[in-house]
């Protein structure tokens, strides 16, 4: 059983991944361990675990992963019923919008902890932007984002800039061999947010669709990032099913940056101010109210972002 797996696997990668000569460099050294029989025995769990650190040994890729699954999801499930319970979750977790808030000295916070597609997650995205419009200065935790769709990315960094003329991201797409622009809105729900600083909180922990978000706005020098060099997963994915319960993540797309060149798989995105991560919150809030303290004409804020210096 083991070894069709296996095969079904490297085949799979083989006709998908975004670096075909990478992908049949592990795939011979896997076929090679498949012959010896080191895979004989191995349940769909430990088979994946086992693959997918034998596959990044070689690609160094951490979007590419052979595990069970939706991490257990019920085989009995149709498509459209793993679809349903997406969404609930989603809802359930509000857009991966973990809090929004307006800390003393007139300085916005909110914590994403992913990024939903904007057809899923648009309402709630623009919720939350227009519930810190007013604010002097914008605080964007995302130490604790794993990531999410690229089309997500572009709605939130777009309330950053002026109009639909700031070209964010590319994607060249293996298998056509195109490139996707991906520039910023020209329409956006609400008020965007414009000619204040935006500070951005960073961990090893942040990854993918947060990588993006952090990526394109210090390319385009719209945001201090602060804390940790994040977790480095820049390509877009799709996931293949080997069995009903088992499947292979594979990226079939890289990104491409306007602006670099480049993007962040493997190396991550570097802070402007390294901190750990545990600490980036502080700091971000202290340069926000030396901002306000600078800019502002209110008393009340003015008070306020004194007495939380303090």
């Amino acid at each position: 059983m083991s070894v069709d797996l296996v095969d079904k696997a490297v085949e799979l990668l083989c006709d998908n991944y975004i670096f075909p000569a990478k992908a049949q460099a592990a795939a011979a050294g896997i076929r090679r361990r498949r012959a010896a029989g080191e895979y004989d025995g191995l349940d769909e769990a430990a088979l994946g675990e086992r693959l997918t650190a034998e596959l990044f040994e070689v690609c160094k890729d951490k979007h590419l992963r052979v595990r069970v699954r939706e991490e257990g999801m019920r085989a009995a499930l149709t498509e459209p019923e793993l679809e349903a319970a997406w969404r609930e979750q989603l809802r359930l977790t509000n857009y991966g919008i973990a809090r929004v808030e307006r800390l003393d000295g007139n300085v916005g916070l909110v914590d994403l902890r992913s990024v939903t597609s904007a057809d899923v997650g648009g309402r709630a995205i623009a919720a939350a932007m227009e519930l810190v419009s007013q604010t002097h200065a914008l605080i964007v935790d995302l130490r604790k984002n794993r990531g999410g769709a690229p089309d997500g990315a572009i709605f939130w960094t777009s309330y950053f800039f002026p109009d639909g003329e700031t070209h964010l991201n590319s994607v060249y797409i293996g298998a056509t061999g195109h490139t996707r622009q991906y520039w910023s809105h020209s329409w956006l729900p609400g008020e965007r947010y414009l000619d204040r600083p935006v500070y951005l909180l960073t961990s090893g922990t942040t990854f993918s669709g947060g990588e993006e978000i952090c990526y394109n706005l210090k390319a385009q020098g719209r945001a201090v990032l602060i804390g940790e060099t994040t977790r480095g997963g820049a390509h877009p994915t799709q996931p293949f099913p080997i069995t009903p319960t088992f499947e292979i993540t594979v990226p079939v797309a890289r990104s491409v940056n306007p602006v670099t060149d480049g993007n962040w798989e493997g190396v991550g995105v570097e802070p402007d101010v390294p901190v750990p991560a545990t600490e980036a919150l502080d700091v971000a809030y202290r340069q926000a109210l030396q901002h306000v303290l600078a800019t502002s004409i209110s008393p009340t804020v003015l008070a306020e972002a004194r007495s939380a210096l303090s």
